[in-house]
């Protein structure tokens, strides 16, 4: 089965700015691992969306939407989930 590719958005690169390093490493190891599966154990779909989901990372939210056909992963924000929804 081939990989989805996954495409960072430009807020993606200010919520970067705002977390911590250690926890930066756990996000971006599971960003990768979206390409692999991009529904993860223990994602969530979101209801206001037909095609966004997130996956938890500690604190962290890593927001998403996935196109099936296209075979992309397209991270729309890292937020700290009191700032997340």
């Amino acid at each position: 089965m081939d990989d989805y590719r996954v495409v960072l958005s430009g807020s993606v690169e200010h919520d970067v700015q705002r977390i911590g390093k250690r926890n930066l490493v756990r996000i971006m190891q599971a960003i990768e691992s979206l390409t692999h599966s991009p529904f993860p154990k223990g994602h969530k779909k979101l209801k206001a969306s037909q095609r966004g989901y997130r996956v938890r990372v500690g604190d962290y939210r890593i927001i998403y939407e996935v196109d099936t056909e296209e075979r992309t992963v397209t991270v729309f924000h890292i937020r700290h989930r009191k700032d997340a929804y």
